[in-house]
């Protein structure tokens, strides 16, 4: 495998929107990486991205591709187009680094992976949440063997998501819209991270609510693992609580909840006279938008990011990882072990870029494992569908090893 010398990550990136946002502020604090490129269809973002990184800017992505100062390519396009940009990426010889979902079927997961097996590069797909601090540490807790085997896990989160400013297809299931594709993600990587054994069973029902707004907005789903553990997820989108409250008060991305902002989404979309109307308030907001604010000096996380209540019950212990640290419920008594707030946010996800570009070793959260877990959110589709379990077979333990340790050391928390 392809790897440099120990320097910055020269990174690409496709797709200016959402996903690159909210990535920015880990690319602009983290000094092991570098934004070296861009390629976006919008002109005002690769004028906006021109102008902060003094980089090239290319509205093909061959071009960009092929250019010899890119290391790896951050693929940060709309849901549908990851296969294809992944594999031209790829075949260019560049590592890949792909926002979750990894693609919309196996068959597009099967060729983004053969694609980095031609190119001899490797893939990172993230950010999950799974890439958490809190997460990786539970991890290491349970594998450490001092609690016993997994027996049960509980994740639940509640949120807004459903009334976020969308694109159309983003209310479509069919196009990678709704809560399994975007939401489903996190919490199906979480608990098979923290399960450490191949999921076999799905069993799943879906809420779709509200007409205006026509794909899933909630979802549960029984999930079951070798050796008998098994999990339950149950997500809400719409709007009403929000399960922050019961992560010690910081929101998903490390802040302090606020009062004020409870019912935003809803108030703010009601104000909305159209579906193109709606399209524009989200593309106003992104990268290069017009009402696009720059994190450069904005407020800075409190804590650990999260993704809703995790409970992990093993056989001598229940483990509850927290933004602030993982609380270990004993027979007899309990202990909280903290983590420190992150100097950078998502610095786990450089963490697994550097070692992939620069070091040679294999990611955690590499394609296998990504496809595992869309695996898991196409069987949740199915299976409420079909009102019946559907039998997994395509899934992929996570690789143990140096990378589950990083959590222990902090080395970029202050």
């Amino acid at each position: 495998m392809r790897t440099i010398p120990n320097r910055k990550v020269r990174l690409g990136v496709v797709g200016l929107g959402r996903a690159f946002s909210l990535m920015l502020p880990t690319f602009l604090a983290d000094d092991r990486v570098r934004i070296a490129a861009a390629c976006d269809p919008r002109e005002v973002a690769r004028q906006q991205f021109a102008r902060d990184f003094n980089a090239p800017v290319y509205d093909d992505l061959a071009a960009m591709a092929s250019s010899p100062d890119i290391d790896a390519i951050y693929i940060a396009s709309p849901h549908q187009f990851h296969a294809a940009h992944a594999s031209l990426a790829a075949e260019n010889g560049k590592h890949l680094l792909v926002e979750k979902p990894m693609a919309l079927s196996m068959a597009e997961c099967d060729q983004m992976i053969e694609a980095c097996v031609r190119g001899g590069v490797q893939m990172i797909v993230g950010h999950c949440h799974s890439f958490d601090s809190p997460y990786l540490q539970a991890r290491q807790l349970i594998q450490s063997g001092r609690f016993g085997a997994v027996r049960m896990i509980h994740a639940l989160n509640y949120t807004d998501f459903l009334y976020r400013p969308r694109r159309p297809e983003e209310l479509q299931t069919e196009a990678g819209g709704g809560a399994v594709f975007s939401q489903a993600a996190h919490q199906i990587d979480i608990v098979r991270l923290l399960a450490g054994s191949p999921a076999t069973r799905v069993r799943a029902t879906l809420g779709r609510w509200d007409l205006a707004r026509p794909t899933e907005g909630a979802y549960c789903a029984m999930l079951w693992f070798e050796g008998g553990a098994y999990a339950s997820l149950s997500y809400s989108g719409y709007g009403r609580f929000d399960s922050d409250d019961w992560n010690g008060g910081f929101t998903e991305m490390g802040f302090p909840a606020r009062d004020a902002d409870y019912g935003k989404a809803r108030r703010r979309l009601a104000a909305m006279g159209s579906a193109e109307e709606e399209a524009r308030l989200k593309a106003a907001g992104t990268y290069g938008g017009s009402s696009w604010q720059s994190p450069v000096g904005n407020e800075r996380p409190v804590a650990n990011q999260h993704f809703g209540p995790v409970i992990v019950s093993c056989e001598h212990a229940d483990i509850r990882p927290m933004p602030d640290g993982v609380w270990i419920y004993g027979n007899t008594q309990r202990e909280h072990i903290p983590l420190r707030v992150p100097a950078v946010p998502r610095f786990e996800v450089i963490d697994e870029l550097v070692d992939v570009v620069v070091h040679g070793r294999r990611p955690l959260h590499d394609g296998p494992w990504a496809r595992s877990t869309l695996e898991v959110c196409l069987a949740m589709l199915t299976s409420a569908r079909d009102e019946s379990d559907v039998v997994l077979i395509n899934q992929n333990v996570a690789a143990s090893g140096p990378i589950g340790a990083t959590p222990v050391d902090q080395t970029l928390c202050q």
